[in-house]
């Protein structure tokens, strides 16, 4: 607040303040379809949540605002890190003056950044009692780290104050990164926010028995927790005592020159206040945005068509001023079927059987239609279009043909019965659980699915459930068969083939897949740079999960996103969970 203040000359009184009114608080209205799981990026795992932790916490690197192809750019790191030769060794220096949000854990002292943060952060992933989903991320990777963790499993405590050889502080702005092998990929991983730096005070005063921070997030972000009603609403304030940014990003495609008129030079962030609300039904958004009670909106495949006409937006919206920012997300849908299920899984040839009969019995350009609306584009391989690695080359071995996968289960002793339904080879009966989730596209899912097993004569199950609840029995496996997405963490194939590596079971590999092939390409492409050698090696990988037919790959859908007229320099990230921080809104 601006004052004016007058004092008699003589007697320096003061006699009247006349103060001008404080500018009201810039405030944005958002809409996330799921509910919020836990706010600790150690346990972050769904792309909702990320929103929220990608906003509160802060990574080394983040990526440019503007740049397509995605570039890789600092965020609390001074400056891209110095990568040795061979690609083993990464020096990271970090810029001064980043300090966490207030907090009494700091106990009433700023608390200032350092890469020592960095490095508890990342122990925490393999601490056993955090069990946290995200230790692929490093696992294998960091000098001494893995044998840090092998200690905890052996002795029920992690030493968060032993040394780690591959985690080198050299002073407190400075670490140097030792690989245990070759990895030119690192920095993309250290830009994703489960690796953010989170302060030990914090998980030392408000962590759960396991170390857990769900509810109380503290970080260096933009952006800080105002006001939380579980499941319903989430509001961020701005962090004040951020560092100091500005706006300064260069035009690469077309309609950038509009958005750098608009936001070049302005202080990061314009908006002070983010409301978030949690709406699980595609009906309630939609009005939601359509009525003004919110100025961005994730536009999903269900709700194109009340938008969109061939992709564009339709003239009555385009009219008001709406704005449409769409992109093919760098996104794997894909089927999987649970391996580690007696009816399902398995590698004998009646079950791989089994699997491809599935597989060929489903229509996918159908289920694009008539769940997605049109919204996704086919995908025949595991890793998609715009990430590094992808074939827009290869060609699939199975297609949709349910004469043939009839005859496939006929030929491997799923018999039919005189009510027409087909049983195990072993004559039990054979029914196949599907999960969705439990708002109208999973039901409409479920209902496509069911007619995929109809035309085989296999009976289907269809269990409904909360998308969190659904996750946290994939991570036991125990989840027989689902559609399942998996938005790029880091735009590089290995983020997508980790998906189906068995030492990821637990963590991301839903389908619970464990082959010792797989797995030695796997860890074989490791040690590669992007290139061709690597692709022949992902192409290998890819045949060898369609010929066990542990996995099918689906489509990429697209990403919609609508801003109001009031909303100025917004453009959709295809690696960033939200662009907040980059964007304005008019006074």
């Amino acid at each position: 607040m601006q004052c004016l203040q007058f004092a008699a000359a003589a007697t320096l009184v003061l006699v009247a303040s006349v103060c001008s009114a404080a500018a009201p608080v810039k405030t944005l209205r958002y809409i996330l379809p799921a509910a919020e799981a836990s706010f600790d990026p150690a346990l972050g795992r769904d792309y909702y949540t990320g929103h929220i932790t990608e906003a509160i916490f802060e990574t080394l690197y983040t990526y440019d605002y503007l740049a397509r192809p995605v570039q890789l750019a600092p965020q609390t790191a001074a400056a891209l890190p110095e990568v040795s030769a061979d690609g083993k060794t990464y020096l990271i220096r970090l810029k001064k003056g980043t300090y966490f949000t207030p907090d009494p854990a700091f106990g009433g002292k700023p608390r200032e950044l350092t890469v020592a943060d960095y490095v508890y952060s990342w122990k925490r992933l393999f601490d056993p009692r955090l069990a946290s989903p995200n230790a692929w991320l490093l696992e294998g990777k960091v000098v001494g780290l893995d044998a840090l963790a092998a200690q905890a499993q052996k002795s029920g405590r992690f030493d968060y104050d032993a040394p780690v050889a591959g985690l080198e502080i050299l002073d407190p702005y400075t670490l140097r990164i030792h690989l245990t092998h070759t990895d030119f990929n690192l920095g993309m991983i250290l830009a994703y926010e489960p690796l953010s730096a989170v302060a030990r005070e914090v998980v030392q005063k408000y962590g759960d028995s396991k170390g857990e921070v769900a509810g109380h997030p503290v970080g260096t972000g933009v952006y800080k927790l105002g006001e939380w009603i579980r499941g319903s609403r989430i509001v961020l304030e701005e962090n004040t005592g951020h560092r100091p940014q500005v706006w300064d990003f260069q035009p690469s495609a077309e309609g950038d020159e509009r958005i750098v008129q608009q936001m070049k030079g302005k202080k990061i962030p314009q908006i002070g206040r983010i409301e978030i609300s949690v709406q699980v039904e595609d009906q309630s958004r939609w009005l939601s945005f359509i009525s003004g009670g919110a100025d961005v909106f994730w536009l999903e495949g269900a709700l194109a068509p009340k938008a969109l006409a061939d992709g564009k937006l339709k003239p009555e919206l385009a009219q008001r001023g709406v704005q449409l920012s769409r992109i093919v997300d760098p996104e794997l849908s894909y089927y999987y079927w649970n391996m580690q299920d007696p009816v399902v899984g398995g590698f004998s040839k009646e079950k791989v059987a089994l699997r491809r009969a599935i597989a060929m019995a489903h229509d996918v350009d159908e289920e694009i239609k008539l769940v997605l609306n049109g919204e996704a584009q086919r995908l025949h391989f595991p890793i998609p279009s715009g990430v590094a690695g992808h074939d827009p080359n290869y060609q699939p071995l199975l297609r949709y043909d349910p004469v043939l996968a009839n005859q496939l289960l006929d030929r491997y002793g799923y018999k039919k019965g005189a009510d027409g339904w087909r049983t195990q080879p072993d004559g039990k009966p054979l029914v196949i659980t599907y999960t969705s989730r439990n708002e109208a596209n999973g039901v409409l899912m479920a209902e496509l699915w069911r007619k995929t097993y109809n035309r085989l004569g296999i009976r289907m199950d269809n269990q409904r459930m909360i998308f969190s609840d659904i996750q946290k029995a994939e991570m036991l496996c125990k989840v027989q068969s689902r559609t399942y997405q998996w938005l790029a963490d880091y735009p590089d194939g290995d983020n997508f083939m980790q998906l189906f590596y068995g030492g990821n079971i637990g963590q991301n590999n839903n389908g619970c897949y464990q082959d010792a092939q797989y797995d030695a390409w796997f860890e074989a492409s490791h040690r590669m740079p992007p290139g061709p050698q690597r692709d022949a090696l992902y192409r290998k990988m890819a045949r060898q999960l369609e010929v066990q037919a542990a996995v099918m790959p689906a489509f990429s859908r697209y990403r919609n996103m609508l801003a109001q007229p009031t909303v100025l320099g917004y453009k959709k990230h295809p690696i960033l969970h939200q662009e907040w921080k980059y964007i304005d809104i008019k006074d």
